[in-house]
């Protein structure tokens, strides 16, 4: 059973001991700048040095923590991209807020805001109405395989060819639908069309009955972070919604600094 921290009582530790200790240990030294040695470690932490050294050991082999010398730790670089990573998402998200909803009330379908997470995008953020009808609604904090969805076909395309191959060996290419791409050769003839047109679609293979199109949203290094994407039923889906699509991820992607 977890108990309470002694100087926050909204705060819990862990109900795992190992998870309590390395966040100790990464708070500790979150608050120092310098390097620290192992035994000021196990001193302020109340670790025994075995226990901290064996903990610390493993943190930097996920670059969690480094070692500038020896017997010394402090936070790694890990923590600074998945810090970037985190502000990116929550920058994207507020830029792309606004524009989503004015995209919406001219199309009256669902837009909605994706990421790539690994071998998935994950839905963050959406604009819909739910007065009105004939919409696709994506859950905010759902998954679908790269493969298999519009914005993340946009993410394949950005990669290189031996990525693609890497990704198609992992994850096998399964499908959902009759639609679905399964093959290594036609994920690859559909990704040049991607890096071609800018524009991916869903051809109901994540879900029969759904059709997608999606634009990128880049950052001010033009890095593709995110994708906006149009979802309906299929045989709703209007070719003229495209040019709305594509002038309002370049609006969020002015917004993040991006100069075409």
């Amino acid at each position: 059973m977890a108990n309470t921290h002694p100087t926050d009582s909204n705060v819990q530790t862990p109900a795992i001991q190992v998870i309590e200790r390395i966040f100790k240990l990464m708070d500790l030294l979150a608050s120092r700048q310098e390097a620290m040695s192992l035994k000021e470690i196990s001193e302020k932490t109340q670790l025994h040095p075995s226990t901290a050294h064996r903990i610390l050991n493993d943190l930097a082999l996920g670059h969690y923590v480094d070692r500038p010398e020896s017997g010394t730790y402090r936070l790694g670089m890990r923590f600074l991209e998945l810090g970037n990573l985190v502000k990116a998402r929550l920058h994207v998200r507020d830029a792309a807020l606004e524009p989503m909803r004015s995209l919406h009330h001219l199309i009256e379908q669902s837009v909605n805001l994706s990421l790539r997470q690994g071998d998935e995008i994950v839905y963050i953020e959406r604009a819909f109405s739910e007065r009105s009808g004939m919409q696709v609604v994506r859950a905010i904090g759902g998954r679908a395989p790269l493969h298999l969805t519009s914005v993340g076909k946009l993410f394949l395309a950005a990669e290189e060819p031996l990525k693609i191959k890497a990704y198609a060996q992992r994850t096998s290419l399964l499908g959902n639908t009759i639609n679905s791409i399964t093959r290594l050769e036609d994920l690859e003839l559909e990704l040049s069309k991607v890096k071609q047109d800018g524009v991916a679609r869903d051809n109901e293979e994540l879900e029969l009955g759904v059709r997608c199109m999606a634009c990128g949203i880049y950052d001010d290094q033009h890095l593709l972070v995110a994708g906006l994407s149009i979802s309906a039923p299929a045989d709703r889906l209007d070719e003229q919604w495209l040019a709305h699509l594509q002038s309002t991820a370049q609006d969020i992607s002015k917004a993040l600094g991006d100069a075409p």
